[in-house]
């Protein structure tokens, strides 16, 4: 799990805590966290870094996703998919779209595949995170997960 933030620290990661937490409760393992500032090449390189774990069954990012000049996890991930799953990113803002209204268009949340692995990047705001998480992620997670096990 990563956050993508050049002012967050582990103790005011609001939206690290709540995807970590939803994670537990739907009985999954967080297996690392870290916080790194929003510089693509450290965003990229973390990524490439755990998709090479074997035990590992995905990515999930969180931060940058915004069209500020800062907010670069989407370049970083982007280029990095193999296989993307573009239902995520349209789902996502879809479902903003209710609750935000036509602020959910800023949103360049995407998903896919790299090196086997999933990889959700997530806009940085808490609401955002739990519904990405609650209402797209891990609902199909076990299923994601296990046809990637296939290949």
């Amino acid at each position: 799990m990563l956050t993508v933030s050049d002012t967050r620290t582990e103790a005011d990661d609001r939206s690290g805590a709540a995807i970590t937490e939803l994670l537990e409760q739907a009985g999954h393992t967080r297996i690392d966290y870290r916080i790194l500032p929003d510089e693509p090449r450290q965003v990229g390189q973390q990524v490439r870094t755990w998709i090479q774990v074997p035990e590992l069954d995905g990515v999930l990012i969180n931060g940058g996703t915004g069209i500020a000049p800062r907010d670069t996890t989407y370049e970083a991930v982007y280029g990095l998919l193999e296989r993307r799953l573009d239902g995520f990113g349209e789902l996502f803002r879809m479902l903003s779209y209710r609750e935000i209204g036509a602020r959910a268009m800023l949103s360049r949340a995407v998903a896919g595949i790299a090196g086997g692995k999933l990889v959700f990047s997530m806009p940085g705001s808490t609401p955002a995170v739990t519904l990405a998480m609650k209402e797209l992620i891990l609902p199909q997670l076990p299923h994601l997960a296990g046809e990637l096990r296939k290949s």
